[in-house]
């Protein structure tokens, strides 16, 4: 049964799956009516799917009831089109439950959730514990975000609480960390999903056989990294190398500091509205827009020709 479950999710959620950046206006405060043009702009793109709260989408500075708001609002946009995964960025088991059961009425296909992150790290025997709660609490499939330095979860650990908790389908490899993300590929179950947050090297995941990606790049530029998935897929390395090379010029100039205000200014030199981070996050100064300008503008001419992931 598990097997049937992983297998199900891994079909559902492969190909791109961008994170929705949270449109804050200049006081902080969520504009959620901002997050139906970018679902269109997403779905227009062809992307499998899209993640509310992720930290791309500054998911760790929303309160419950942005939260709450945040994810309706995308769910209902989305309307069934593609996959909807809810990201939780949290400090504890408790507080993650709440925060599931916030989207009781909602149709989720995955909860995409960080170890806790606040300093201390938790045992690997807590970690599985706190996986397995979440699950047997929702009753969602939950992809791993292996993302947080001092929480930082081994291949080993992985493999073990996707053995040991029959909800927890799959992972996103972050970190730049593209060695576990072939570590994973080769020694996890053939259902489990793999796929990469590693903005750099996404072509080189791809042609490793990584299922899809979640990361801030999938998110600025969604019809780019589909054609990107695609071309991988049907071989086409070629087309698949230009277009990391064009990516990754685009992805030196854009500061992981400042990140979430890198990826709106992107979204918004391809038609929609711009928002800024959330304080006291920077903003773009003229000097970083001027460096995005320049290495987007090849980018760009990429950006008409997406297709539906396959």
């Amino acid at each position: 049964m598990a097997n049937e479950i992983a297998g199900s999710v891994r079909e559902k959620l492969a190909g791109i799956m961008p994170p929705l950046s949270m449109p804050f206006d200049e006081k902080g405060d969520l504009v959620p009516e901002a997050l139906k043009p970018q679902v269109e702009f997403m779905i227009e793109a062809g992307v499998s799917g899209i993640v509310a709260g992720g930290s791309t989408g500054e998911g760790h500075t929303l309160s419950d009831k942005e939260f709450a708001t945040a994810m309706k609002t995308a769910h209902d946009a989305l309307g069934g089109r593609a996959a909807f995964v809810a990201g939780l960025i949290v400090n504890s088991t408790h507080e993650a439950i709440d925060r599931a059961r916030m989207l009781d009425g909602l149709t989720v296909d995955a909860l995409q959730v960080t170890p806790v992150h606040y300093l201390f790290k938790s045992s690997t025997e807590a970690t599985i514990r706190h996986f397995a709660a979440i699950y047997e609490a929702a009753g969602i499939p939950i992809l791993i975000y292996n993302v947080i330095p001092w929480n930082y979860l081994s291949v080993d650990a992985m493999l073990q609480i996707m053995d040991e908790v029959p909800g927890v389908v799959g992972m996103k490899q972050s970190s730049g960390d593209l060695k576990s993300v072939s570590d994973l590929l080769l020694r996890a179950k053939p259902e489990n999903l793999v796929t990469t947050g590693t903005d750099a090297l996404l072509y080189s995941a791809f042609a490793m056989g990584a299922h899809g990606a979640i990361s801030a790049l999938t998110c600025a530029l969604p019809g780019v990294t589909v054609q990107l998935f695609n071309a991988v897929q049907r071989g086409d390395h070629e087309t698949g190398r230009d277009i990391h090379f064009k990516l990754n010029a685009l992805w030196n100039v854009m500061p992981h500091d400042n990140l979430p205000a890198c990826v709106k200014y992107v979204q918004h030199r391809q038609g929609l509205e711009l928002f800024g981070p959330r304080a006291p996050m920077d903003g773009l100064s003229p000097a970083q827009m001027e460096a995005i300008d320049a290495a987007l503008e090849p980018v760009l001419q990429l950006a008409s020709g997406g297709v539906r992931a396959t």
